[in-house]
């Protein structure tokens, strides 16, 4: 567990705040989910691999996946994987450390129950899968450009809606109380996920672009992507507090509330300053304070 929380804190400055308020077993089971996402998304994003390439390696990341999911042990990665060889899928040290350990990671993926593997697994291909289709859309020169804002909002969906639906079965599994939540946790699931992706969209719209990706649709007023971002900020509030009303424990509340209000507030300064802003760490520190109060006096987490 050392090992996936150093993994954890040189990926996600985010997530390595929010997921240690979990409780065990879901603490392991949504870090191993982020770290094997994350691993994903590395290879989707690798700006210096030919498309291919970039093709291969999730096709080959999402077998092993498989595999794994249906029980079988881990191996040491291929010496042939397309990720071993040449230039690195990332200039980012922490993200190529994660794809160095992706074997490490896979068996404690393995080491999980039956029933967390198979969610993950089968969550985890599907956001390869849906990775691969949108690179194979890249230009010769591997830009990727989204026509409008439904093109956009399948896209967050393939990289962030996904892991919403993976967390909420997550969720119920560890925690029954759940259950009769079920239908609206569903519900806005994948909104949770759109609404934190299309915040990064936002706030990384410049350094994006500057790496061939081009997430905002010309055809879309900048205006109306801040509308939706706010939208599925409401339908994030709405899933956290439906968590709340089923009686997550605050641990989980937590770990779902202060991303949201990470995005809230970066988005109001993206709005305000354009691409690039961000909130400082003692906004974060203020923010993450505040919500823990809110939970210790029995309030409401927004």
């Amino acid at each position: 567990m050392a090992d996936l929380n150093r993994l954890l804190e040189s990926t996600s400055r985010t997530f390595a705040l929010s997921i240690p308020a979990l409780d065990e077993p879901l603490r392991t089971e949504v870090t191993v989910a982020y770290l094997l996402f994350r691993i994903a998304d590395t290879f989707e994003d690798a700006a210096d691999w030919p498309q291919a390439r970039r093709v291969e390696a999730l096709a080959e990341f999402a077998a092993w996946v498989r595999d794994v999911a249906a029980g079988q042990a881990p191996n040491e990665v291929p010496r042939g994987a397309s990720w071993n060889q040449g230039v690195a899928p990332s200039e980012h040290r922490g993200y190529r450390e994660l794809v160095a350990a992706t074997a490490d990671v896979l068996q404690a993926f393995h080491d999980l129950t039956p029933a967390a593997r198979a969610a993950i697994g089968h969550h985890t291909m599907r956001t390869a899968q849906g990775m691969a289709e949108f690179v194979t859309r890249a230009d010769d020169e591997g830009r990727l450009v989204l026509g409008d804002l439904a093109d956009l909002q399948a896209y967050c969906y393939v990289v962030a809606g996904i892991v919403g639906e993976l967390l909420t079965e997550l969720f119920l599994l560890a925690h029954p109380g759940l259950e009769p939540r079920r239908a609206e946790l569903l519900a806005r699931a994948a909104t949770f996920g759109e609404a934190l992706q299309l915040v990064n969209i936002l706030k990384d719209a410049a350094s994006d672009a500057r790496e061939g990706r081009t997430f905002l649709p010309a055809s879309a007023p900048r205006a109306e992507v801040f509308a939706l971002a706010r939208r599925d900020l409401d339908s994030a509030r709405r899933y956290v507090l439906d968590l709340q009303q089923g009686g997550a424990p605050t641990g989980l509340l937590t770990f779902t509330a202060l991303p949201v209000a990470f995005a809230e507030a970066t988005l109001a300064r993206v709005e305000r300053d354009g691409a690039g802003a961000k909130i400082t760490r003692t906004e974060v520190a203020t923010i993450a304070l505040a919500l823990a109060e809110r939970l210790a006096a029995g309030d409401a987490a927004f």
